[in-house]
């Protein structure tokens, strides 16, 4: 999960050698300005797979946004996952949001699930129980004590590849990577009703670095 930060996600190595390769080839059979649009399409390929390292607060009561994007909802809920009401914040990313996704809290993975769905445009509401989607529920002990924190990385439009890389029993760290979502999706948010909010609907944030709310 954890890796020196090489600028460009791992999940994209092949992805930009091929494309860059492809580019190079028709330059040299065919000339640059045929090769122009590829090259385009690279640099749109190197973009959408970069991985900067981030700075990760320390205030030991945050929930850390697990995603780069946009908020899009803030409402209680309940969460399937876990059995429970909760407040749900979601995080909107688009195609040219870094798509890494990172743990929020310190804590233990007590379930993971995935589960087969559909791929309807993610910043619908109806995306949250219809698309394909990952949920991973960390029990997090916060000030000595337990608080459950669900997220749940749902596929869009565009997106096709859900990548989860942690197990139950997993040991986790804020901020620490845990995933990644291909082309544009969501991750949903489920706290304890009594998590203070510190975003609106509408506000960017970026992962690992944005305090989505407080415990």
């Amino acid at each position: 999960m954890n890796y020196p930060h090489p600028i460009l996600a791992r999940e994209g190595w092949p992805i930009i050698a091929f494309s860059l390769v492809i580019s190079a080839v028709i330059t040299v059979l065919v000339g640059w300005k045929w090769a122009l649009p590829f090259y385009v399409i690279s640099i749109f390929v190197i973009q959408f797979f970069r991985d900067p390292a981030r700075p990760i607060p320390t205030q030991a009561d945050a929930v850390l946004s697990p995603a780069d994007g946009r908020i899009v909802k803030i409402e209680k809920v309940r969460d399937p996952y876990a059995d429970r009401d909760a407040l749900m914040i979601s995080v909107f990313m688009n195609v040219f949001n870094v798509h890494s996704n990172r743990v929020s809290v310190d804590g233990v993975v007590k379930l993971v699930q995935y589960f087969p769905g559909l791929f309807v445009n993610a910043d619908l509401d109806k995306a949250s129980s219809d698309n394909e989607r990952n949920a991973v529920v960390i029990d997090a002990q916060i000030n000595g004590r337990s608080h459950t924190v669900t997220l749940v990385q749902v596929a869009g439009l565009i997106a096709r590849r859900i990548l989860c890389y942690v197990q139950e029993g997993a040991v986790l760290q804020k901020g620490e990577r845990y995933g990644f979502i291909r082309f544009g999706s969501r991750v949903d948010v489920y706290l304890p009703l009594t998590a203070k909010p510190c975003v609106g609907p509408g506000d960017k944030v970026s992962a690992a670095s944005t305090i989505l709310a407080t415990l």
